[in-house]
């Protein structure tokens, strides 16, 4: 168990580190907005390009991960919705972004420094076929059922519609298009413009972070344990079982089975809190609240389940 927290202890011990330089007035929580767009617009693009464009294309194709990952986050999209809205009750724009908080992992912020951690070999290979699951599937699904929760009058294919013309934009999206683009070509890229594209991709890690942690400083706490709670099992603990049945289900369907250690990071995946934007993306819908503590409340709980997990699949 040692062995466990020696790969997570890092990760929350940054975590904690950049809680506490903004709690103590190090750094203002406007700075923390400042890093975010830095890791989100250079660290993190630069980071998946050169995940992509220094390995064959034979190796970034991996279809049974991709049928795995998306199948069984758009498994738990459905399970999170109905449970939220036809168990607890809860109103649609609820239901909505609980699927939401329960279904969209912190991919770059904290599982790829996790990934790198356990799985270096295979880290960036596995956060760009998380990301481009994420993105291109997952996103403008949850934004359809976000403005249906609404009451939006715009028709959904009008809202996906703006949803992929936002993508067509994103530097993520961008990035994974050019790092595909270079691998499949196979053309050699400068040396400088190489270096250059790893200093960027480096400073990822550290920075996502410390930004997780400044973003937790003053974050409300007080009566929405009802509504938070359920959404806090859903991501950790439903997620990556899920996931489990997913991998499963992706051997028995004729696909080729998930070779270890892509087996183990798919699972650990899923596993992750909630990603960073969940309580922007909430905000237009007025649940901005209940999503910054489930945020909250996910990024903590982590630390217990992901080292359980890290333990189980070390065993």
């Amino acid at each position: 168990m040692l062995e466990v927290f020696s790969v997570t202890g890092p990760i929350y011990i940054t975590i904690a580190v950049g809680y506490l330089a903004t709690r103590f007035g190090l750094f203002e929580a406007s700075d923390m907005r400042v890093l975010g767009r830095y890791v989100l617009f250079l660290a993190l693009p630069a980071l998946l390009f050169r995940a992509l464009s220094q390995r064959q294309f034979t190796e970034i194709v991996n279809t049974s991960y991709v049928a795995a990952y998306l199948g069984g986050t758009l498994a738990m999209v459905v399970l999170g919705y109905l449970v939220t809205r036809k168990v607890l009750g809860q109103d649609r724009a609820t239901a909505a972004f609980s699927a939401m908080g329960m279904s969209c992992p912190n991919s770059g912020f904290v599982g790829y420094p996790i990934l790198l951690l356990t799985f270096p070999q295979i880290a960036g290979t596995v956060l760009a076929l998380n990301m481009f699951v994420e993105n291109v599937f997952i996103v403008p699904l949850l934004l359809m059922l976000a403005e249906r929760a609404r009451g939006a009058e715009a028709h959904p294919l009008a809202v996906l519609w703006g949803a992929l013309k936002r993508l067509a934009v994103n530097p993520i999206v961008i990035a994974l298009a050019a790092g595909l683009a270079v691998s499949i070509s196979g053309l050699p890229l400068p040396q400088p413009f190489v270096k250059s594209v790893d200093l960027f991709a480096s400073s990822s890690a550290a920075l996502s972070l410390f930004f997780i942690g400044g973003t937790l400083v003053g974050l409300p706490v007080a009566g929405m344990a009802g509504r938070v709670v359920p959404v806090v099992i859903g991501k950790l603990v439903a997620h990556p079982l899920i996931m489990l049945a997913s991998v499963s289900l992706v051997a028995l369907s004729g696909l080729a089975p998930i070779p270890s250690p892509f087996r183990e990071a798919v699972i650990l995946s899923a596993a992750m809190p909630i990603f960073g934007i969940y309580p922007i993306l909430a905000q237009k819908y007025e649940r901005e609240g209940f999503s910054a503590i489930a945020l909250l409340a996910t990024t903590v709980v982590s630390f217990v389940t992901v080292s359980l997990l890290l333990w189980a699949l070390a065993g």
